[in-house]
């Protein structure tokens, strides 16, 4: 794919070889965030580290790699090819006015070699480094701090039992900037200050803000907000955050904790504690106690994101308030929930209600992020839940064992909320396909329950 738009310098992207499906929707929204857009001219070969982006200037390449956490580096490409032939046909043919401002006699360069899939003997790499003398480097050689970086990637394939002798592809290029993969290590989960049961992986968190495109000065929102680890990674990019929960315990930071060798939580543990602890507390508006079933905001367009992971019912209770009618046995208020009565609250209504609330409360163009778990042999795109309010921008699988997954849905508000859609899931017989998340636990742990029953009985031959 390359990007529709005239005087268009070529760029190579190096990705990470990580959640695979997720880079093309991240890289999407980052670049639609910073006015460009994809067209489908160019292919681009999704499961490959290395692709060819057309983006209109520099800058943009800048602003994309300040975002992204799929994406390793990205570079100025000068040339490519099949072989090194072709390789060095293209650089020649690259025009001359465009290497010489970076091949100057005053400036300072070096060549790094990146191969992926193969590794190569350091008398191979200057073997190749040497074999491009006929470019016009007038400059000196820093290998510690030079001005100018240019690398040579080589592209060996996927296969790590069949590597080739020669690579694939091949290109050359000058290093424009890094991306954000040293914030997966420095906002990791097992640093933090304040965590659950539930709380997100740190490049999930930074992918699923991406993907709702959160700027800086957005307000963002997460109705099931828990540990708060998805309102941090909004804030890292300067959105200010909040969110509600109906787990009374949590928002305030009580009851037992989730770390190994701690029994209870500690004074400080809670959603403000986490935001301090990454110099972010200024983002926070507030968490509150309620039931996302129940809205407690006035009505009006409040939020330009909604960023969220939903309980499922496997490690986390899907609840909602309910009445003494609703519940047979009621009691005494609980310390463990703080709430009187609570009564089970269906998968499928929480992703009605979701939606229904993006669909009044996020702005135009605002973006709803969740996360849907799928029962892997009956999924079909028919039930992905839908709002004629909001567009489906990506659905992006993440296997969670052989028989479930969850995908991370996106969605764009496209149209207004009027009375009349309070409802609109209802229509045209849509509602019954998507009653089949309502048995979500039963299936996820009856695959459980069989793998287990299998282990022992290979234990027993």
């Amino acid at each position: 794919m390359a990007l529709a738009a005239p005087a268009l310098r070529r760029y190579l992207l190096l990705l990470a070889q990580e959640h695979l499906e997720f880079r093309l929707p991240e890289i999407t929204s980052l670049l639609s965030l910073y006015g460009g857009q994809f067209s489908g001219e160019q292919e681009i070969r999704v499961n490959s580290p290395f692709w060819i982006l057309s983006v209109p200037s520099e800058e943009m390449a800048r602003g994309l790699m300040k975002r992204t956490v799929c994406a390793k580096s990205i570079f100025e490409l000068w040339g490519h090819g099949r072989s090194a032939g072709e390789l060095y046909a293209s650089l020649k043919n690259y025009p001359m006015d465009k290497m010489l401002p970076y091949l100057q006699s005053d400036s300072t360069y070096k060549v790094h070699i990146h191969t992926f899939n193969k590794t190569l003997t350091q008398a191979q790499k200057i073997k190749k480094i040497d074999a491009l003398e006929f470019l016009p480097f007038k400059g000196k050689v820093n290998l510690k701090k030079p001005e100018h970086i240019f690398w040579i990637l080589e592209d060996y394939g996927m296969d790590p039992n069949n590597v080739p002798e020669e690579p694939f592809h091949l290109y050359f290029g000058r290093w424009i900037a890094d991306g954000q993969r040293e914030l997966i290590e420095s906002y990791s989960v097992k640093k933090r200050h304040f965590i659950g049961n539930t709380s997100m992986d740190a490049c999930l968190s930074f992918i699923m803000a991406n993907h709702g495109r959160v700027k800086p000065n957005d307000v963002v929102y997460d109705p099931f907000v828990g540990t708060g680890g998805l309102l941090i990674s909004s804030a890292h990019f300067g959105a200010y955050v909040c969110g509600t929960d109906i787990d009374y315990n949590t928002i305030h930071g009580l009851g037992k904790a989730s770390r190994k060798n701690q029994k209870w939580r500690g004074p400080d543990e809670n959603i403000r504690a986490n935001l301090r602890q990454y110099g972010l507390e200024k983002y926070y508006l507030d968490a509150l106690v309620s039931d996302s079933s129940r809205p407690i905001w006035r009505k009006g367009m409040l939020f330009d994101a909604i960023i969220t992971d939903p309980p499922y019912g496997i490690r986390e209770a899907t609840r909602r308030m309910g009445s003494q009618k609703e519940i047979v046995k009621s009691a005494e208020r609980s310390t463990e929930n703080h709430i009187f009565v609570s009564s089970s609250y269906h998968l499928s209504d929480i992703f009605f209600d979701l939606l229904k609330f993006a669909a009044e409360y996020l702005v135009m163009g605002g973006r709803l992020v969740y996360w849907l778990p799928i029962y892997r042999p009956e999924y079909t795109e028919e039930i992905i839940p839908r709002h004629p309010c909001l567009k489906l921008i990506s659905n992006c699988e993440q296997m969670l064992s052989s028989h479930t997954s969850r995908r991370l849905i996106t969605m764009e508000k496209v149209k207004e909320f009027k009375d009349q859609d309070q409802n609109s899931y209802l229509l045209d017989g849509q509602h019954m396909p998507y009653r089949g998340h309502n048995s979500f636990r039963e299936k996820y742990f009856s695959g459980v329950t069989k793998r287990i029953a299998k282990e022992e009985k290979d234990n027993q031959k």
